[in-house]
């Protein structure tokens, strides 16, 4: 079995271990020229630690974890509202115990891989036909027997496959961007996160020594077109004006940080995952948006699932409909957003915020405790068949 993944962030990787295992031959299509380092603390939950752990990563995804121990509410400042210590959810609260940055997950994936599958960097697919002939931006064109689109939320295979964005991108309301910065000095290994009037949001959170990672965040219902890095930046120093807190120097900072990322907050739905030899896999797929917070376990689990119905069923016909069967009330739990969305992230009044900080230091009291223990719950609403991985070894008669 051919198969092409356009993607080599989480996802992509993850599948083509799994197929590779299966006896398939694979080629991971990347439109960067390389890994992406950097980006927000990802973290590996419930079922998803099985999963790395069955593909024998797990001591190197330890070994390059973020030592971030909680998360606090702090006011203009810096005194801490309220907080959530890393296990108080037995380590699947709001910040887990396995927390990395996504750069560094893929790289780790990427390279456990690298002599599985075929990777080509700097290059994307610009066409595709229903036969599964897929033509790509350097010019090369070939025939795969599945085509699987791993590219995020923004995916350039569902646009090919499944049709325009809008058809799928739900817009939450807000933006966000992200970039490293220096670790302020009074992190002590605690994500910190700020709320001003208006709906808008500051989050730093610690990575590697000496580094942090910065979020500034804004309420808006505007749909803004394509934009540079510059004016990216321009709308979110607008938008952050006055806020207070350390939002001035992480301003200050963002023009200068090599990895500035910039994007809406959204969600993605797509009824069914599959069209003719092409499946959505993660993001692209099935998306709830960082609020919900389960998007790199889904992505991991999605990847041993349809690896798994692909070797059982040794074609696609069969396989992308048992793999949408398998994950639909696990992805369906984890695409749903937490109690009050985005507005209880954001709150736009003094009152909300100072409700929000109140509520957070009821979490670790009854009744909350278990309400939220619910919520933090849907890491594991999945069993994992004991896949073979044997099927595509040896060619059908």
């Amino acid at each position: 079995m051919r198969v092409l993944i356009s993607g080599a962030g989480i996802g992509g990787p993850a599948l083509a271990f799994w197929l590779h295992r299966a006896g398939a031959d694979v080629t991971i299509v990347e439109k960067a020229p390389g890994l992406r380092p950097g980006g927000q603390a990802v973290d590996v939950r419930g079922v998803a630690r099985g999963v790395v752990e069955n593909m024998g990563l797990m001591p190197a995804i330890r070994a390059s974890r973020v030592d971030e121990r909680g998360i606090a509410l702090v006011d203009n400042r810096g005194r801490r509202l309220a907080e959530m210590p890393a296990d108080l959810f037995g380590g699947e609260g709001i910040v887990a115990e396995i927390e990395i940055s996504r750069g560094d997950l893929s790289r780790i994936l990427v390279e456990a891989t690298a002599t599985m599958a075929d990777y080509r960097f700097g290059d994307r697919i610009t066409a595709l036909t229903p036969d599964g002939r897929a033509t790509f931006q350097s010019g090369d064109s070939a025939r795969y027997d599945v085509i699987v689109g791993a590219d995020g939320v923004h995916s350039g295979v569902r646009a090919l496959a499944f049709g325009p964005e809008p058809d799928f991108v739900r817009p939450l309301g807000g933006y966000g961007a992200l970039f490293t910065v220096p670790a302020p000095d009074d992190l002590n290994h605690w994500a910190h996160m700020y709320n001003a009037p208006g709906g808008r949001v500051a989050l730093i959170r610690p990575t590697v020594e000496g580094r942090a990672m910065a979020a500034l965040n804004f309420l808006s219902r505007t749909r803004y077109g394509r934009l540079s890095r510059e004016e990216q930046q321009r709308l979110i120093a607008r938008n952050l004006e006055g806020a207070g807190w350390k939002v001035p120097s992480l301003l200050a900072a963002m023009p200068t940080a090599a990895d500035f990322y910039f994007d809406s907050i959204d969600q993605v739905h797509v009824d069914t995952w599959s069209r003719g030899r092409t499946v959505l896999l993660g993001d692209a797929g099935y998306c709830g948006s960082p609020l919900a917070g389960l998007g790199t376990s889904m992505s991991l689990v999605g990847a041993y699932v349809l690896a798994g119905e692909l070797a059982t069923h040794g074609d696609p016909e069969a396989a992308f409909p048992a793999y949408q069967n398998a994950m639909a009330s696990y992805v369906a739990e984890g695409t749903r957003l937490p109690p009050g969305g985005m507005h209880a992230f954001a709150p736009k009044s003094r009152l909300m915020i100072r409700a929000r900080a109140a509520s957070m230091r009821s979490m670790s009291r009854w009744p909350m405790r278990q309400l939220l223990a619910k919520q933090f719950g849907k890491s594991d609403a999945i069993t994992l068949k004991p896949y073979t991985f044997a099927a595509l070894q040896t060619p059908k008669p």
